[in-house]
């Protein structure tokens, strides 16, 4: 699983019909720092992202994994929203709380 931030959509009105009624979502790669480290990708969105939020998604065979992508002609898929991540006992992000506020709580 990557770490990416959804930064768009993606409208297609003509696609497979094993592709019909899937959210496309552009994703862009992020490391735990929040810093981008990867290339754009288009996934398929089997939870409900929105724009703006940091989400785990898979790539490549991986992607075929959920229920949802199984045998279907998917290279990426956004799997999960993340609420928040910590690293060694220290926040690093959370979904509803600026981050240097909520180490001070």
């Amino acid at each position: 699983m990557l770490i990416g931030k959804v930064v768009g959509t993606v409208v297609s009105n003509r696609k497979d019909p094993k592709i019909e009624g899937f959210k496309f979502m552009l994703v862009k790669q992020v490391d735990v720092d929040l810093r981008e480290t990867g290339d754009y990708v288009v996934a398929a969105d089997v939870v409900g992202a929105g724009v703006g939020e940091y989400v785990l998604y898979a790539r490549g065979s991986s992607a075929r994994q959920t229920v949802r992508t199984d045998k279907r002609p998917i290279d990426a898929v956004i799997m999960a929203i993340i609420d928040q991540w910590e690293i060694g006992g220290k926040l690093k992000y959370h979904k509803y709380r600026d981050v240097d506020e909520a180490e001070a709580s």
